[in-house]
Parts: structure tokens; C-alpha cells; sequence
């Protein structure tokens, strides 16, 4: 799994035209705003690295193979949260629970129960690499 670093220059601005409505369209107005998609998905640049979803273990998360997350290096872990962790040498997205005797990882497919719970043990390499921030979908 590469991350996807943000660009130095950053990504180029797009047109912004507001809300869509999911219903009959009506005439918009022609109203443009500049949306830099930088500004609104990421808080701290520095430590933001984007990733594409690779398999199913999530999709009860909403992501989905082929989607891209953005993770947030400098957030803290939380109980609970979807992160990109680092375990015994390979690296998942799974959602982290974090008790009194450690952590398990746990994958979001309740259909699919080949995927199984991962306990992390003090005989784990282990690493949470960085918080899932937002998923963007593929369409």
C-alpha cells in the first residue's frame, strides 16, 4: 500500500457551484465559488497522505476497492476510528478498538467471514500509522 503524498504545489482549484439537488433539477444560478480541495479534506499537509483501497475488508466502512482515503498522520488514535496501522510488516486499514489489554483490528464486512477479528499482542510489531479522515468514492 503507497501513499499518495500531497503535491508541494498542491492540487489545482476547481469550480465550486454549491449544492445539488437529488430530486427534479431546477435552474442554478450562475454563481462560482474557486474550491481547493486541499483546503477543505486536509488539516495539517505536512502529515496527510492519500491511499487507494485494495480489497473488501472494509466495505461496511464505506470503503470500498478502488476508493481513496486520506489519512491523517497527526491526529491521535482514538477508540474506534478507521486507521491505516502497520502490523507485523504489512500495512491494513482496519477499525482500531483499543481496550484495557491492547488493541484489536477489525475489519467491516459482515458478509464475508474470512475476515477475522486481529488481536495485537506485545509479541506484534505494531503501529497505528495514521487516522482515516475522509473516503473518497469511486464512482
Amino acid at each position: 500500500m503507497q501513499p499518495y503524498p500531497i503535491p508541494e504545489s498542491g492540487l489545482q482549484e476547481f469550480s465550486f457551484l454549491g449544492e445539488v439537488k437529488a430530486g427534479f433539477p431546477s435552474p442554478a444560478e450562475d454563481v462560482r465559488e474557486r474550491l481547493d480541495l486541499v483546503k477543505l479534506l486536509v488539516r495539517h499537509s505536512a502529515s496527510t497522505f492519500f491511499f487507494r483501497v485494495d480489497g473488501v475488508s472494509m466495505v461496511d466502512a464505506d470503503m470500498d476497492e478502488g476508493d481513496i482515503i486520506i489519512v491523517d498522520r497527526a491526529l491521535d488514535p482514538y477508540n474506534g476510528c478507521k486507521a491505516v496501522c502497520f502490523i507485523d510488516g504489512e500495512y491494513t486499514v482496519k477499525r482500531v478498538e483499543i481496550g484495557a489489554e491492547g488493541a484489536v483490528l477489525l475489519p467491516c464486512n459482515a458478509k464475508n467471514k474470512r475476515y477475522k477479528p486481529i488481536p495485537v499482542g506485545p509479541d506484534n510489531q505494531f503501529l497505528i500509522w495514521g487516522v482515516v479522515t475522509w473516503v473518497i468514492k469511486k464512482a
